[in-house]
């Protein structure tokens, strides 16, 4: 239940969120560390692990220099993307407005269909992704425990990591599930600084001189899937009741976290790579494995324990943040509220089992497709629309003389560096086709 707040009361609230108790309403506000827990688990996915493959070619520096970049990129759009769904609801009295809701009450249904075939695929493909690998996670940990490895098939993993994390988002209450997804956020970032600790006595001054910025361009369209958090803003923006400030807080160190962990994570494992494994890569003689450089290390044991708690965890925190993103999703075009319990198991179904099914059957159709259209989904999602939706809100509030609060500075100059630079990674993504 919600209420809105009036002129008269002194709050930075669009609305409140309250709950019977007994014979009485509770406020029941959002909380800055639970938004930002969302966004930062939503971000940091398993593709950190793998991240320093796709950045070995350019060297420590350009990559990070890269990997700010695109944080800012994809900072600037996190917040045009809240500023327009607070300004939705505002418009439409709705305590919640999913992405593409914002996006057809803006840009019309031809808008609404191009963002929503993006997002769909986006959204499957990672959760593919995320189901098969978290799924084999769990279940080799649990043969390892039961020493019965190698005899569980992969089936039984996918099916596993989607009922067990995918039920208890069903059963759970939406509090609940903030405060889980926060605790598991900690964990990854407890045992993600031990993956550093042990990491970080192999690293050589040597390897930060050498720089390639030509390499870099490969390394964009991983990079800008792997810091994509967008689909959960306007899930922020509903649990902190449209509050500005907490709203703005909490996307920029949500997304601060995954971003220091990112640059950490590609310093240690970088400059940790010897010059004979780097003349291998280049030969083709040998694949870039970032754990086999910690492995080297001789602490195997406690790495393999480390390595299969961050991934899992990493992977269930990124889970959560894009089930509820398609759960936004499907309710903006179906109009079902997820809070019916007759439509939440129907719903929950069109979420969870694609994914589960593509995850058993062919999971690698979707890692292909993702090579090629990573970039074209990120560009359209984060950069184009956004910065178009913005675009024309603003130009209304102007006609109609309105003062409505932007979270972006910079006016029509930011909006059209977002749509150039997401035109410009469309463009070398096609040209690297051909």
């Amino acid at each position: 239940m919600t209420a809105v707040i009036t002129n008269q009361e002194q709050t930075t609230r669009l609305f409140s969120h309250l709950e019977f108790d007994g014979n009485k309403l509770n406020h029941q506000p959002g909380s800055v560390l639970g938004s930002t827990a969302l966004i930062a688990g939503t971000t940091v996915g398993a593709g950190i692990l793998a991240l320093p493959a796709v950045t070995l070619p350019s060297g420590i520096v350009p990559s990070t220099v890269l990997l700010i970049t695109v944080w800012l990129y994809a900072l600037v759009s996190g917040l045009l993307i809240a500023e327009v769904t607070l300004n939705a609801m505002r418009l439409e009295g709705r305590p919640s407005v999913g992405l593409l809701g914002v996006v057809e009450k803006t840009l019309g249904k031809l808008g609404a269909r191009i963002a929503g075939g993006a997002y769909l695929f986006m959204h499957y493909a990672l959760l593919v992704a995320y189901i098969t690998q978290g799924g084999d996670i769990l279940v080799s940990a649990i043969a390892k425990v039961c020493g019965v490895e190698n005899l569980v098939p992969a089936w039984v993993g996918t099916t596993t990591f989607t009922l067990l994390f995918g039920g208890i988002m069903y059963l759970g209450r939406e509090r609940f599930i903030q405060k889980l997804n926060s605790a598991f956020v900690g964990i990854v970032i407890v045992s993600f600084f031990g993956l550093l600790l042990i990491g970080g006595g192999h690293i050589t001054s040597t390897q930060f001189l050498f720089q390639n910025w030509t390499a870099l361009g490969s390394a964009v369209s991983v990079i800008c899937v792997t810091l994509f958090y967008h689909n959960v803003v306007p899930v922020v923006v509903s649990q902190l009741e449209g509050d500005v400030r907490k709203i703005r807080k909490s996307i920029v160190i949500g997304s601060m976290i995954p971003l220091i962990m990112f640059l950490a994570w590609n310093v240690v494992i970088l400059g940790s790579v010897s010059s004979e494994i780097v003349e291998g890569i280049s030969a083709g003689k040998t694949v870039f494995d970032p754990l086999q450089i910690l492995r080297s290390g001789g602490a195997g044991e406690v790495l393999g324990v480390l390595v299969s708690v961050f991934s899992e965890f990493a992977i269930v925190t990124s889970f959560i943040g894009f089930v509820y993103g398609l759960l936004d999703f499907f309710k903006d075009v179906s109009l079902i509220s997820q809070g019916e319990s007759s439509n939440r198991l129907p719903l929950y179904s069109l979420v969870l089992f694609p994914p589960m099914t593509f995850g058993t059957l062919n999971p690698s159709i979707f890692f292909v497709a993702l090579d090629y259209t990573g970039t074209f989904s990120i560009s359209v999602l984060g950069g184009i629309i956004p910065a178009l939706m913005s675009w024309k809100q603003r130009q209304e509030q102007e006609n109609l003389n309105s003062k409505e609060q932007q979270l972006v500075p910079g006016g029509k100059v930011t909006l059209i560096v977002m749509i150039g630079v997401s035109l410009a990674l469309m463009v070398r993504q096609i040209l690297s086709i051909y």
